[in-house]
């Protein structure tokens, strides 16, 4: 594994109809919803380090602090930035900031930790057994 503090992932997206309050029912309002964003974020933070893990390897999120601060319309260009500042373990630590067209919307911090994908999705199919 062979992460640095200091990686930077992105990801963007169009904002279209299907990616607003409205459509998801986070708000009543049609411009970009705040789910999106987040998942926007979480996609540059694994942008930001997938490269540097070993085969067999991911990460999940585990928390999100973050504010939504302007909307977007539909039409616009939205693009998540995130920046991996701390490494203590499998713990992974990052800055993350989202911006449209006519700039900021939001931004905060992010934590991720490091997975075996198998394991992992092993220990969650076993959750089915104990219904």
């Amino acid at each position: 594994m062979s992460l640095t503090v200091g990686s930077k992932g992105r990801a963007e997206a169009l904002v279209t109809e299907d990616k607003t309050a409205a459509a998801v029912g986070s708000g009543l309002v049609p411009v970009f919803a705040t789910p999106y964003m987040v998942a926007l974020m979480e996609n540059a933070a694994v942008n930001a380090v997938q490269a540097g893990l070993e085969a067999g390897q991911g990460t999940v999120g585990t928390k999100l602090e973050v504010t939504h601060d302007a909307a977007t319309p539909v039409g616009m260009k939205v693009w998540a930035e995130a920046e991996l500042t701390a490494v203590e373990g499998k713990k992974l630590t990052f800055t993350v900031r989202a911006f449209d067209e006519a700039g900021p919307i939001g931004g905060g911090t992010h934590e991720r930790f490091i997975i075996t994908v198998d394991r992992f999705l092993a220990k969650a199919e076993a959750k089915k057994g104990g219904k």
